[in-house]
């Protein structure tokens, strides 16, 4: 299990760093066999830390194999040559305080509805949610005692807000390291977030912070820190992914960035429309048409509109994926497909949403905040929604530096004065 892992030894993540650098297309595939003895070596023998450097540096300068198929850069003139539709246009649409609002709200609820079964697989899931009466789910798994409890999910949001409150809007990923490591102790970062922590605390600056012995450097953590800038990016998705992209690179590539310019790029969309086909689809704009997330999304859009049931779907990425293997649990792609079933098939609803992305598994706490997110901003609050909004207390407790237990409703006046403080400079 994941959490059986301490996301800093490089001699317990051959596994998933030789799958990861498979499915990138490396040409590490002769290694295989070298990498499972390497890994059967007792956890604290030297030779097994000595032989799994040597594998990690040979696998990240090794070259792309023939006939791969994806075309996946990681710098962002390149991601935005490979894009669908070219440049997207900006739309005049204006800085809805309250729909801002919501979205903190929902992504916190969201957040609180999943944490409790992170790392369960769907079973275990589903049992749990009978026993309790609450299948379709309908309420929180646990009510929170007093507002939403500090989690990596809605530090990284407050943290975007903090960065774009101290750089502006012209930050460069090297204040997004320089932040992290000055904001966030580091055993509150998990998989590749802690390792890109550690890199550049011994000298790896961004971007070699992303790659450097980081076998998850496709995983969802950088899918779940992109909100706040399509929250101040209302109606214009490529600024918002460009944004998210100078915060993806200092953790991953290819696909691990794409996810988060997906979400960001999905939720500047969501300012001026509720019709989740159109938001999706934005965010599918600002990444590699020929990328594997792309084609993923691609993939769900598919099922919805040719009539294929929510249940299915979700199937569909079960057969595809395998929740008791970390590397897919954890990855970006089976999560982000999830966060799509939600929000097509969810139609607008967050009980509906949540559900649909509750009980698919995987990474629970993220998918829900994620979705919850985007439903918030496109829908506002309804009334439906109150019994999940008012077990918050209008509270989240951060474990970003400076910031502490914070008011959502604050956190929705500040994001409006970072809007307008690109306002006032235009």
């Amino acid at each position: 299990m994941l959490e059986d892992q301490m996301w800093f030894e490089p001699e317990e993540a051959l596994a998933v760093a030789w799958r990861q650098g498979v499915d990138e297309g490396r040409e590490i595939g002769a290694d295989e066999a070298e990498m499972r003895e390497v890994a059967s070596l007792p956890r604290k023998d030297p030779e097994k830390r000595r032989r799994a450097f040597s594998l990690l540096d040979r696998w990240e300068s090794a070259g792309m194999r023939d006939g791969y198929p994806w075309l996946e850069p990681d710098d962002l003139e390149s991601i935005r040559k490979q894009r669908e539709g070219g440049k997207g246009g900006r739309k005049p649409v204006p800085f809805l305080r309250e729909k801002v609002y919501a979205a903190w709200l929902m992504r916190a609820a969201g957040c609180l509805l999943g944490k409790p079964v992170e790392g369960w697989y769907r079973d275990r899931i589903e049992g749990l949610l009978r026993e309790a009466g609450n299948l379709p789910v309908r309420r929180y798994v646990e009510a929170p005692a007093d507002g939403m409890p500090e989690d990596d999910d809605t530090n990284y949001t407050i943290l975007a807000l903090k960065l774009m409150e101290e750089k502006g809007w012209e930050f460069t990923p090297d204040d997004v390291g320089e932040l992290w490591l000055a904001s966030l102790p580091v055993l509150h970062l998990c998989t590749a977030e802690r390792v890109a922590y550690l890199n550049m605390c011994n000298g790896f600056c961004p971007p070699r912070s992303a790659r450097h012995h980081n076998a998850y450097r496709e995983y969802v953590g950088a899918q779940i820190r992109g909100d706040f800038f399509g929250y101040v990016c209302p109606g214009d998705p490529e600024k918002a992914a460009e944004l998210a992209w100078r915060d993806a690179s200092i953790s991953h590539v290819k696909n691990g960035i794409y996810g988060e310019m997906f979400v960001a790029a999905m939720l500047a969309e969501a300012a001026g429309t509720s019709r989740m086909e159109d938001i999706v689809r934005a965010g599918m704009g600002q990444i590699p048409q020929k990328s594997r997330l792309w084609a993923a999304a691609a993939q769900a859009l598919d099922w919805w509109k040719n009539g294929t049931s929510a249940a299915a779907a979700v199937e569909n990425v079960r057969k595809r994926f395998d929740e008791t293997c970390g590397y897919d649990w954890c990855h970006v792609i089976p999560n982000a497909m999830i966060v799509c079933i939600g929000l097509l098939y969810g139609e607008g609803d967050f009980t509906k949403t949540v559900d649909l992305c509750l009980r698919a598994a995987f990474d629970t706490d993220c998918n829900c905040a994620t979705a919850g997110s985007v439903v918030g901003m496109a829908m506002g609050i309804r009334e439906a929604d109150r019994g999940w909004i008012e077990p918050l207390k209008d509270k989240i407790h951060s474990g970003v530096d400076g910031m502490g237990t914070v008011r959502i409703s604050d956190l929705a006046d500040r994001a409006q004065r970072v809007f307008e403080s690109r306002v006032q400079k235009a």
